[in-house]
């Protein structure tokens, strides 16, 4: 089966890297005329310095040979991805469709496979996630990461399909869990970034790593997730990665947030906007989910970092 690839971004075409290095045909769609162009004629992406692009991964700003491919990797943004399925609904209808954003969309208040089930109902819907970065798959470092399809058998097909000999997946028919996972801790290595960049401490981030965790755990339930999934690698292994490293976008903005400095505002950060969300589910579900609602109120400016401290800090004491 041919495998295409929305999105021209950096997790984009690590991903296209990696499936064409194991002989795969690779079709890529991007948005931006300019990046296929030095892409397809300097076979860079400025976005993964220093990564040759294989010569078998075919770009285009055209759709029409992006559709033509059997599985279609979604890497582009939570918050657009559920544009893009109603607009091409029709020529996304029958195919496999693998969404590797992480996020709740604000609108919808659902994640992307849900997204894909909802605008796109004659395709099969999965999920790629787990605990990886970008520069780490193109580079063909070791990486184990979850494809989540609520049909068992088609998610056989796609492990078999998109595992490639650095990059492992292991498989699951809980996509609910799968996608809060991959949401949810964004949210929290923008909190673990402003414990550092507030020079709170390491022993201060490992404590808000370790209560965040139940706080996932506890949304997911309420939501139809399985424990186990929250534990494995689009979970707990996700959550590990993104709150302990600089690779990590959401922790070098909760780390400028720390700081009290700037950050990119070109830089997606969908921890953020997934924060917001999550605060309105909690609400909602009448959930205790306290770090959350924090970084929450921080990034739409409702508090500032001290008060947040001080509000965590001084919770009521209680059993572990």
């Amino acid at each position: 089966m041919k495998i295409g690839i929305a999105g021209g971004g950096a997790f984009g075409t690590a991903l296209g890297v990696a499936l064409a290095l194991d002989g795969n045909d690779i079709q890529l769609w991007a948005r931006n005329p300019a990046a296929v162009e030095a892409m397809q004629s300097e076979r860079v992406n400025s976005k993964l310095p220093g990564v040759p692009l294989p010569k078998n991964i075919a770009f285009s700003g055209a759709l029409e040979p992006l559709f033509a491919c059997d599985i279609i990797l979604l890497a582009i943004p939570a918050q657009t991805l559920n544009a893009f399925l109603m607009t091409h609904a029709q020529d996304l209808d029958g195919k496999y469709l693998v969404a590797c954003c992480k996020g709740i969309d604000l609108t919808r208040m659902t994640g992307p496979a849900s997204a894909i089930r909802d605008q796109v109902p004659g395709a099969v819907p999965a999920m790629l996630t787990g605990p990886s970065f970008a520069a780490d798959i193109a580079r063909g470092l070791p990486t184990a990461l979850t494809i989540a399809c609520p049909d068992d058998a088609v998610g056989a097909i796609l492990q078999t399909a998109l595992s490639t000999t650095t990059m492992r997946l292991y498989r699951t028919t809980d996509t609910v869990g799968a996608e809060l996972g991959g949401a949810l801790k964004n949210v929290l290595a923008i909190a673990s970034g402003v414990v550092i960049g507030a020079n709170l401490g390491e022993s201060a981030r490992a404590a808000l790593i370790t209560r965040g965790f139940p706080e996932m755990q506890r949304l997911a339930a309420a939501l139809g997730a399985r424990a186990e999934t929250l534990s494995g690698l689009s979970g707990f292994g996700d959550l590990v990665l993104t709150c302990t490293s600089e690779q990590s976008r959401n922790y070098r903005y909760g780390l400028a947030l720390g700081q009290g400095g700037q950050f990119d505002t070109n830089t997606t950060v969908e921890g953020a906007v997934t924060a917001r969300a999550v605060r309105q589910l909690a609400l909602d579900l009448d959930l205790d989910m306290p770090i959350c609602r924090v970084v929450a109120d921080l990034t739409d400016g409702q508090t500032d970092v001290p008060t947040a401290l001080n509000a965590l800090l001084s919770r009521p004491l209680k059993e572990e």
